[in-house]
């Protein structure tokens, strides 16, 4: 169990969260919720005890995954030994014992002793079946057996941080931390690890903006809003359903007390200067209590940008043609000779592992690669708006603000039209004027999506468009791309997403191509040659 008690933070003059209580049981999995820079990472880092808190103190448990960003300081350290790493006292244990065991033959009588001892905890920690549970983490999160022996540096930066995942995994802890485990892993990694949690019978933490991941290993959502922790039984879907019944009743309320400050302005203005002054006394006292309780109000920090994609006039009927497409680097072949008709209003989704080359098919789709053989012709009058996943591939390092660099796309709306498009996409009064090097991803991405917006497309081809948004956003972009008249191609792990927008999906893995219905995404049927996870006794 991890309890909180009476914990507050701040930020200057941002309360994030105050006086929180609140226990994470051992046998629940807990989703932890709220918008971009409501402090999810904030109280991860409490729980951690990588941060103190202005008040209150968090009880742990002995044994405690933690998910780590850096992972610059395990460089040269042979993969299975890092992710062995994350049981603290047994790796201890092993790397004491390996040292004696070096002089085994010259050991002091106290040496001998201690030998013994380090034996005993390794056996209580299980830790002859170390280095199979270790592989069978790596394997299960899309780690090659031929990488484990290898210094961590070998990988890259993605892979590396699976194999801290697989550390903080390692170990069968008592709680979990899991601040986005998901970010770098593909869609059969996800199931993996879902089927891994599910089967966890510690008390789990995990922040993510996967929603169907929440909805597949949260027992219960602890969301924060309004200033503290609010926990919510049963999935993400549960708790937006139960939050948006609460939430319109508080607004009821606040909207009554509103118009009763209201009515009591209006008699205070009316009567003050004649015969009912006692009366008007008391109104202008019930006024200030009022208007000090509509104050004392937490408000909750729940916001949705307003995303909606439309086209300047609609393509021809055929949008993409591609024949006998085959493509490689480095003697390595993607794909080959593959044929694909896209048409105008399609929604294609195209998935497989990193690396598989999802994004080289979407630049020559583009035209900026040409295939090594056959041929792709774009249609008539299809206009593409590109989503880049570096996003500094269209906005680079520079001194623009996000509103001149929005600016410089726009040839038609006026002044106001463009301040209200960075309302709509949740920038307050003065973040248009940040410089673009200094913007959060999440303001970042939105950006782009403005962009978007202003030049109102055909064709839309968007490379990872949920990464840095967080819950709400990627439901309201979820719902633009649903909408969208014109035709669409993005790039995702987003299971929740390529379900609710695609009629086409497209699947590369290990140099094959191929079009998938959407019952084998659904039931995972293309995972087949991914490593599945095998249930386990804890």
């Amino acid at each position: 169990m991890i309890t909180v008690s009476e914990v507050s933070m701040n930020y200057g003059p941002q309360v994030l969260f105050e006086n929180v209580n609140v226990s994470f049981n051992e046998g629940e999995r807990y989703g932890l919720t709220g918008p971009n820079g409501c402090g999810k990472s904030t109280f991860m880092k409490i729980l951690s005890g990588d941060l103190e808190p202005l008040r209150g103190h968090v009880s742990r448990p002995r044994k405690l995954g933690i998910l780590r960003q850096d992972h610059y300081g395990f460089d040269e350290i042979k993969v299975l030994d890092v992710v062995m790493m994350g049981n603290d006292r047994l790796w201890k244990a092993l790397s004491e014992r390996e040292k004696l065991m070096e002089h085994v033959e010259n050991l002091t009588d106290d040496e001998g002793m201690r030998l013994g001892e380090l034996e005993m905890i390794v056996a209580e920690e299980d830790g002859y079946m170390a280095e199979a549970e270790a592989e069978e983490l790596l394997e299960g999160l899309g780690i090659a057996l031929e990488f484990h022996r290898e210094p961590l540096s070998v990988l890259t930066g993605g892979d590396k941080v699976r194999v801290l995942l697989a550390q903080a995994l390692f170990g069968q802890p008592e709680g979990l931390l899991l601040d986005e485990p998901t970010n770098a892993l593909d869609i059969g990694s996800i199931r993996w690890l879902e089927s891994f949690l599910q089967d966890y019978r510690g008390a789990l933490i995990v922040i993510s903006h996967d929603r169907l991941f929440l909805n597949n290993v949260a027992t219960k959502i602890a969301d924060i809003d309004y200033e503290t922790i609010i926990v919510y039984p049963g999935n993400y879907d549960d708790m937006v359903e139960v939050k948006a019944d609460s939430r319109s009743a508080l607004e009821l309320a606040n909207s009554a007390k509103q118009q009763r400050i209201s009515q009591l302005q209006d008699f205070v203005q009316r009567f003050r200067a004649g015969s009912r002054a006692s009366q008007v006394k008391s109104r202008e006292k019930q006024l200030v209590r009022e208007k000090e309780a509509l104050n004392n109000l937490k408000r909750s920090n729940i916001a949705r940008p307003f995303i909606r994609f439309e086209q300047v006039r609609p393509s021809g009927k055929q949008v993409l043609d591609m024949k006998g497409i085959e493509k490689g680097f480095d003697g390595k072949s993607l794909f080959t000779n593959f044929h694909m008709s896209i048409f105008r209003g399609d929604k294609v989704a195209i998935v497989g592992p990193n690396g598989a080359g999802k994004t080289t098919l979407m630049r020559m789709m583009l035209g900026e690669i040409s295939p090594d053989t056959g041929t792709l012709e774009p249609g008539y009058e299809a206009q593409m708006g590109y989503m880049p996943q570096d996003h500094a591939e269209l906005i680079g390092e520079n001194e623009d603000t996000a509103h001149s660099w929005l600016w410089k796309w726009n040839e038609e709306i006026g002044e106001e039209q463009v301040r209200s498009l960075f309302g709509r996409l949740l920038f307050t009064k003065e973040q248009p004027f940040k410089k673009t090097k200094v913007l959060s991803g999440g303001e970042t991405v939105r950006l782009l999506l403005a962009r978007l917006m202003l030049l109102k497309p055909n064709v839309l081809l968007l490379d990872e468009p949920t990464n840095h948004l967080d819950l709400e956003s990627i439901r309201s972009l979820t719902e633009a791309l649903e909408h969208y008249q014109g035709t669409c191609i993005f790039i995702t792990h987003d299971r929740q997403m390529v379900s609710h927008v695609a009629d086409r999906i497209i699947e590369i893995d290990k140099g094959t191509i191929r079009e998938l219905n959407l019952d084998q995404f659904i039931e995972g049927d293309f995972l087949a040659g991914h490593q599945t996870y095998q249930k386990k006794s804890w």
